[in-house]
């Protein structure tokens, strides 16, 4: 049996970029959000660190030649804020009954419902090694809770055998079945869905508005300073504070361009909107939206159609639309279940969340159903 040695950082320039990438890399499901750019902008900005509500406590395991054989994302925090799977109630429950939620432990990456590893492991041992180090460390701090969000399915089958509850939830993806161009697409639509789209785009065109893609190694300090005008003009107008800031933009732009992709709006030769998505080679993430002047549909055309030109374009096989958004399905997204796992230290509040959870996941599967009986294409590609 190997032996491992934990360690707890706070930063992950304390592990070092490349053992962090390379453990990554290593993955089943790696994605863009898990790189170390991505992450320590997060961290370095601000945006996720102990001011905002976000510890970073990264449980780190080294084998016997000093190499990183797993490791974990995992916070301290004191709120929900930027989570995507809700668990509000179960905090106001806790409150009713004289009890503190917070501190909890939360392995997610902040302000990013996508999907992807979380118990990050070089092979089945040292993940089983980590998951035993995250259930000792649940049971020997403080906290009220562990929840691990939006881990794959074989993780999270892996945190059930240790005691974890599992919890699903539904997501909607666009996936190129090999399109040769946008109509190419449209033409697998129902009639309907396929009219309402080219409406949507029309209305676009005859605003006046034109597009512009920029990839990450073109963008611009003043196409960044933009965006985040635009991003914090969005949150502005619907009474929130947005999670993210200019230096966290500028960091990843400068870090990881080749994941990036702006698209920026344009009427009479002022830039008006933009979106910003993350990709690699083999999926796109939708990811921000801002806007400083509202034109109808601007929104679809800057944040879903113009990113899945740029997918049919790139040959990229998933476009992922982030969280929630039934209406995403009329624009040829599919529904797909998403996972998280949760440890509540508390018996009878386990319990009940228990009960709660499997009369949640029996309305999860028949909502699949039903939304997989509503499929917007003219036959179930």
């Amino acid at each position: 049996m190997t032996d491992y040695r934990t360690h707890i950082v706070s930063s992950l320039s304390e592990v070092g970029q490349a053992p962090w990438d390379a453990l990554v890399q290593a993955q089943a499901a790696p994605t863009p959000f898990l790189s170390y750019a991505f992450l320590h902008a997060l961290h370095a900005s601000g945006s996720a660190a102990p001011e905002s509500g976000w510890q970073p406590q990264f449980l780190l395991l080294y084998d016997a030649a000093d190499v990183l054989a797993a490791a974990l994302p995992l916070y301290v925090k004191g709120h929900s804020y930027g989570e995507y799977v809700f668990d509000w109630a179960w905090a106001d429950a806790y409150a009713r009954n004289g009890l503190d939620y917070y501190p909890k432990l939360l392995s997610a990456i902040p302000f990013t419902p996508v999907a992807g590893s979380r118990l990050l492991a070089v092979d089945a041992a040292a993940r089983a090694a980590l998951i035993d180090v995250l259930t000792a460390t649940q049971s020997a701090t403080e906290v009220s809770s562990t929840h691990i969000l939006f881990p794959p399915e074989d993780e999270a089958q892996a945190l059930k055998d240790a005691g974890f509850l599992l919890r699903s939830g539904v997501q909607f993806h666009w996936l190129n079945r090999g399109y040769a161009s946008f109509d190419d697409f449209l033409a697998t639509l129902e009639p309907k869905k396929r009219k309402n789209i080219r409406a949507e785009r029309r209305k676009v065109v005859e605003a006046g508005v034109t597009m512009r893609r920029v990839r990450g190694a073109d963008a611009t300090r003043e196409d960044w300073v933009l965006f985040n005008r635009c991003y914090r003009n969005t949150y502005k107008d619907h009474h929130s504070t947005p999670y993210l800031n200019l230096d966290f933009f500028l960091r990843i732009g400068a870090t990881m361009p080749d994941n990036i992709l702006l698209v920026i709006a344009e009427l009479e030769g002022r830039a008006i909107a933009a979106s910003l998505v993350i990709h690699d080679a083999d999926t796109l993430y939708g990811r921000y939206w801002g806007a400083l002047e509202h034109v109808p549909c601007l929104h679809f055309e800057a944040a879903y159609y113009q990113p899945l030109e740029f997918c049919i374009e790139q040959g990229i096989a998933t476009f992922e639309g982030g969280a929630q958004g039934e209406h995403k399905m009329a624009r040829g997204f599919l529904p797909t279940k998403t996972w998280s796992a949760h440890w509540l230290a508390h018996p009878s509040f386990a319990n009940a969340v228990e009960n709660f959870l499997q009369r949640e996941a029996g309305g999860i599967d028949d909502y699949l159903d039903e939304l997989n009986e509503r499929s917007p294409f003219r036959s179930q590609p």
